[in-house]
């Protein structure tokens, strides 16, 4: 019965590393030379290395060695934690490696230097953004992936010839960053687990469910992965959910010749070279996770969807110069994303109302005018009947706008004035003349007044 005890109390749970106890951080460490693992105690300033660490009532152990994702290199690890003379230098020596061997322009090659960074202490952020390289073949993807992946924490090497069956299970246990190279998957179910792992392992807190069969019962049941992470992914052309599209800080290859100092061939003592940078970032953790980082005012002037996945990549940068480039990417990527939604039939919908508004700011909107200038403008190209319901939905339920029904017609009130300010922020039209969201107020006794019967000539009420 003791032994039974003794053997419940000194249970064996593999770990590749955290913060098991609050000030003491503990990562795996895997010795190709020895091809051993262990872990590495960082506490108090100081560092240990040893086989186990206990927490309570379990024994914390690195995976084993022979574990095939390791072994095969799937997985990748520092040896041990080794000094650097200054973060200035360590992101010279990361710098000048990927310089070595691979081609981007001088803005993603710094980008890709403070995401390795990132993904070091990316346990401290809520949200995170993704790095894409994209272009066709032979333009470099691969190259990139393998040299900057190298760097990231826990690297997690993918392709698109992998089944992703297995990379949520991978992801749960490993916790690191997922690299996927040619993502542009074929078959319809990977794709739609791809962008699964893709949608939900951004932010914190939304782990994906999958069903899972026992061993032992045979009965499936929802188990819970958790998928939250940095991601690097190369891919060939777009996604086509526009919300997976802007978590992506992206750089497209191909359309420069190639540096003439790049080796056409990749030697083998990168992954050497990888190996004592990945040391060196292992105490660049040490010293950084939890350290205090201001998200606030990182960024401003473009939506929360680019504020939520530059901030992070921002607060890791000190140097003034490359965040006001960071800063003006983001700006691009905010411009970009407001010309994409032109093509939306919200965004057509809005136009309407911002040019009727701004024609007649202290007539009455009513959704019947707005449907009359949308056939006008758009009305050619759609198939279907526009009709003054289907455009009312659009502005209800789409848009988020309430009407008010005063005497048998629909308006919108000026209650959503700030709604309609937020709007035309976001999708890039001028808010800065007050007038254009100036609406009238609404008397349910008058007459209903729009900007129809402004057309006819009559007069229109005073604003009081």
């Amino acid at each position: 019965m003791e032994n039974s005890n003794e053997k419940a109390k000194s249970r064996k749970v593999p770990y590749v590393g955290g913060e098991p106890i609050p000030g003491t951080f503990v990562e795996m460490v895997y010795r190709p030379e020895t091809l051993e693992t262990q872990l590495a105690i960082f506490e108090n300033d100081g560092i240990r290395y040893a086989p186990s660490f206990v927490l309570n009532s379990d024994v914390l152990v690195p995976f084993s060695a022979n574990n095939n994702l390791i072994r095969n290199r799937i997985v990748l690890f520092p040896s041990q934690a080794s000094e650097y003379e200054s973060e200035d230098k360590l992101i010279e020596d990361i710098r000048g490696y990927i310089h070595r061997y691979v081609d981007v322009s001088p803005l993603f090659e710094t980008t890709s230097i403070y995401y390795i960074l990132l993904s070091w202490v990316y346990e401290d952020f809520n949200e995170l953004p993704y790095l894409r390289i994209r272009g066709d073949f032979g333009s470099g993807k691969t190259r990139f992936m393998l040299v900057a992946g190298a760097l990231a924490f826990r690297p997690i090497f993918a392709s698109g010839a992998s089944t992703l069956s297995p990379i949520f299970r991978i992801l749960d246990s490993f916790r690191g960053t997922l690299l996927i190279d040619e993502g542009d998957f074929r078959m319809s179910d990977e794709k739609v687990e791809l962008v699964k792992i893709l949608n939900q392992g951004n932010a914190r807190g939304f782990p994906v469910l999958r069903s899972e069969q026992s061993t032992t019962t045979k009965e499936f049941n929802p188990t819970a992965y958790h998928v939250f992470g940095p991601k690097i992914v190369s891919t060939r052309g777009y996604f086509q959910d526009r919300a997976l599209e802007s978590r992506f800080i992206t750089e497209d290859t191909g359309n420069s010749k190639l540096r003439s100092d790049i080796p056409i061939n990749l030697p083998s003592v990168y992954e050497e070279e990888a190996l004592v940078l990945r040391n060196k970032l292992l105490l660049f953790r040490f010293r950084n996770l939890h350290r205090l980082r201001t998200l606030e005012d990182q960024i401003v002037g473009v939506e929360p969807r680019l504020r939520q996945i530059f901030s992070p990549l921002l607060s890791m940068i000190s140097d003034e110069k490359t965040k006001a480039s960071l800063r003006k990417l983001a700006t691009m990527y905010s411009r970009e994303l407001a010309v994409d939604r032109e093509t939306d039939i919200e965004a057509q919908v809005l136009r309407v109302i911002h040019e009727l508004l701004k024609a007649r700011p202290n007539a009455r909107l009513s959704v019947g005018d707005i449907t009359a200038a949308f056939v006008e403008q758009f009305g050619n190209e759609y198939e279907r009947k526009i009709t003054q319901k289907w455009i009312g939905s659009i502005v209800r339920k789409n848009l988020k706008l309430t009407t008010h029904r005063v005497q048998g017609v629909f308006v919108i009130p000026p209650a959503e004035e700030l709604r309609l300010k937020h709007l035309f922020e976001r999708y890039g039209m001028d808010v800065k003349n007050k007038d254009v969201v100036d609406l009238v107020d609404i008397e349910p006794d008058e007459p209903p007044f729009t900007l129809k019967s402004l057309a006819e000539g009559k007069s229109a009420p005073s604003a009081s």
